[in-house]
């Protein structure tokens, strides 16, 4: 499962602080999948998150229908953005999980 690889991390501590953060937000729900952790609110999904090389990755599952004003996200997809993050910068994050969760209640 995803979720025991990124407990087994270099980058675990990372990992822990952000979804400590994520969590956070009114209701944020984690699901563990096999090959993904995701976050979601009752509207759908939200985000996903993982350990990677260069320390972790959220996935904005409707980032393509995001703001990027800071300039921060990656991909050319239809759909997902993901925000790198080598260390946990939660002005960011928290600008860009709002606008996510804006996007969900307007279904």
């Amino acid at each position: 499962m995803q979720f025991d690889k990124d407990l087994e991390s270099e980058h675990r501590e990372l990992f822990l602080q952000a979804r400590d953060f994520l969590l956070s937000f009114e209701g944020i729900v984690e699901t563990k999948k096999e090959r993904i952790t995701t976050y979601s609110n009752a509207k759908g999904g939200v985000c996903h998150m993982r350990t990677m090389p260069h320390g972790i990755d959220f996935g904005f599952l409707k980032g393509a229908k995001m703001e990027d004003r800071l300039g921060l996200l990656t991909g050319k997809g239809k759909a997902i953005r993901v925000l790198p993050q080598t260390e946990l910068d939660k002005e960011a994050v928290e600008y860009y999980l709002e606008q996510a969760i804006k996007i969900n209640s307007e279904k």
